[in-house]
């Protein structure tokens, strides 16, 4: 009996450091990547300030219900629903709440993910932020003019280019056909 208690007690403390060698290990990798995001961003959510700035009301005055729910909810239309998931005319896409140009169409890509891709923005025109919803770590993109949300940017992209992957919902832009 005296055996069993201090296989026991031996196994309990061996259970308790592996699990706090696992917190320490997770917490380190956590760390990095919030390192790498904010070098990546330079911009903390809580800090950013936009140009145009609106209420929730005036937002959904301007905005459809789908809009609004995307651009100021942070929602995710259904994949292969969206207006420019295969668009490949010319032009430039813009914030559809703001207008403000983000994307041309020389950077835009057939991800077959179901949503718009492009593997690079102007320069400038948006901001990042660490998105930890549903269990997940991304980098949700949002305008720099308005702070509507737009997607997520992946490192899954076009090796050849940027190797980036602007993972975009239709219904937060809006396209300008080249004259």
């Amino acid at each position: 009996m005296k055996n069993i208690l201090i296989i026991l007690t031996a196994f309990s403390f061996l259970s308790c450091n592996s699990q706090t060698y696992d917190a320490k290990i997770k917490k380190e990798v956590t760390d990095k990547i919030d390192k790498e995001i904010a070098k990546q961003a330079k911009i903390k959510k809580d800090t950013m300030e936009f140009k145009i700035v609106k209420t929730d009301a005036e937002w959904k005055a301007q905005l459809s219900p789908e809009e609004y729910a995307v651009l100021r909810e942070k929602g995710t239309e259904r994949p292969y629903t969206g207006e420019y998931d295969k668009h490949f005319e010319k032009g430039m896409y813009v914030c559809a709440a703001c207008e403000n140009p983000l994307f041309t169409s020389d950077t835009k890509f057939d991800s077959h993910c179901g949503w718009p891709s492009f593997d690079e923005a102007i320069k400038g025109s948006t901001i990042y932020h660490k998105d930890t919803s549903y269990g997940m770590i991304r980098t949700e993109v949002m305008c720099a003019k308005c702070g509507g949300h737009l997607g997520h940017v992946f490192d899954d992209g076009p090796k050849e280019t940027t190797g980036q992957r602007y993972c975009t919902n239709s219904v937060s832009i809006k396209f300008i056909p080249a004259k």
